[in-house]
């Protein structure tokens, strides 16, 4: 079952190819890589209207080329929420919009459940596109975890741009997996918890994260702390090679093993604007009660 989040308004693929990727973030349009966009380009006037431009270099990383002078961040907005987009080094903007598809899922599960308390938890949370959405929805409490202060620190500034601030959300800067143990060690239990775990990277401390090394023992340690009335479980996985099959499979020998509900796979996928293409962006796998 694959997902196109396609309500956005600040935010529009333009054209694909030549593993390259026109988008429009609000009115300031980035020309970057994606390797997944094999095809070649069939119209490149269109291009030529890039404001920036990134750059691979052969030996890792990258730069812009900036063909005007750009602030250093704007903001976009989705529906309620707003979030602050500035280019990175490592070619990011501070946001991923294909995971729109997933805010709205978890928005109208938490907005139609008959809980009282709903307490949610984002593992790699990143800036908090998912964790604005859910404090927005109306969840007595999320918990925003990611092992990058300045990741952290730029989540904060989107909870202000949001208007969220009266909402209680906690921002931990943490390992992920160790976090997580020492939740189920005082007892505490989630709602919902989404993930979207990097094919590799560090912990504050060094500690080192391989996706298929540690994916299976992070799901079934998780599975764990989800409360009796869990409402969902979501994984984001981008890492090339990693299928929707073994998505659907690790979980449904983790938190389907545990739990009755329905598991569901697919890919993230966002709409191309001047074509009836869509961008794959990963894989989701969820579990709903």
């Amino acid at each position: 079952m694959n997902q196109v989040s396609n309500q956005w308004k600040d935010y529009e693929i333009i054209d694909t190819g030549n593993k390259e990727k026109l988008e429009r973030w609000n009115q300031i349009i980035l020309r970057r890589p994606d390797p997944v966009c094999i095809w070649p380009i069939e119209d490149e006037s269109k291009w030529e209207k890039a404001d920036a431009i990134y750059h691979r270099s052969k030996s890792g990383g990258g730069q812009w080329e900036f063909k005007k002078p750009l602030k250093e961040f704007w903001t976009i907005g989705y529906k309620d929420l707003r979030f602050k987009i500035s280019p990175t080094g490592f070619k990011h903007t501070g946001l991923f919009p294909e995971q729109a598809a997933n805010w709205d899922f978890m928005s109208k599960v938490i907005q139609e459940s008959n809980l009282d308390q709903i307490r949610i938890l984002n593992l790699f949370a990143y800036t908090g596109g998912a964790t604005m959405a859910c404090a927005k929805a109306g969840a007595s409490e999320v918990v925003h975890v990611d092992a990058s202060k300045g990741m952290v620190q730029w989540a904060k500034e989107n909870m202000v741009l949001s208007h969220l601030e009266d909402h209680k959300i906690r921002f931990i800067v943490d390992d992920c997996l160790k976090f997580v143990k020492r939740e189920q060690r005082r007892g505490r239990t989630y709602h919902g918890i989404i993930m979207d775990p990097p094919s590799y990277g560090r912990g504050p401390n060094g500690e080192l994260w391989k996706l298929e090394d540690q994916l299976f023992e992070l799901i079934m340690t998780c599975q764990q702390i989800l409360d009796p009335d869990a409402l969902f479980f979501i994984v984001n996985c981008y890492t090339t090679g990693f299928s929707c099959s073994t998505l659907q499979q690790t979980l449904a020998h983790s938190i389907q093993k545990e739990r009755k509900g329905q598991v569901e796979v697919g890919e993230n996928l966002l709409p191309v604007s001047h074509s009836n293409d869509v961008l794959p962006c990963g894989i989701f796998g969820r579990w709903t009660k």
